[in-house]
């Protein structure tokens, strides 16, 4: 799979795997000031690049556990899609959960981005579903 990337005037650090094993690439704050966010504040983070997949594959964006467990900033949208057909820029919707201000610094690792493939269900609709043995048991069904 060829990620194709263009490298917007703002960009200072392209997409990284840290490890070998990695499945998710760091993507970085595209930012020349930080980014102040108070408890609650959410801010729209600029990566500084635009990107180019190939057909049937999505990128996903999903917050850093470092970020979320240390000082509460993930995705407001807990995790991005961001399907084949989009050529804007890449950026990050943050939210700042923690009591306390966190200010995002130029270039930080601020969300990780997965590439997957994707499928498109055929829909069809039917008067009744096959039953299970869970059946329509949910949020919780079976204990904490």
């Amino acid at each position: 799979m060829i990620l194709k990337i263009e490298r917007l005037p703002h960009n200072r650090h392209l997409p990284q795997y840290q490890t070998s094993g990695a499945a998710g690439m760091d993507l970085c704050a595209a930012v020349s000031e930080p980014i102040v966010l108070g408890p609650l504040e959410r801010a729209l983070i600029p990566t500084g690049i635009k990107i180019e997949l190939e057909h049937r594959y999505e990128a996903q964006i999903r917050p850093r556990s470092g970020l979320s467990i240390k000082h509460g900033i993930t995705l407001i949208n807990c995790v991005g899609t961001i399907d084949e057909d989009y050529r804007g820029e890449v950026c990050i919707p943050v939210v700042n959960l923690s009591n306390e201000t966190y200010a995002i610094q130029p270039d930080e690792r601020v969300a990780q981005m997965i590439i997957a493939r994707v499928e498109q269900a055929q829909i069809e609709v039917h008067a009744e579903l096959s039953e299970t043995v869970r059946g329509a048991g949910g949020f919780g069904h079976t204990g904490k």
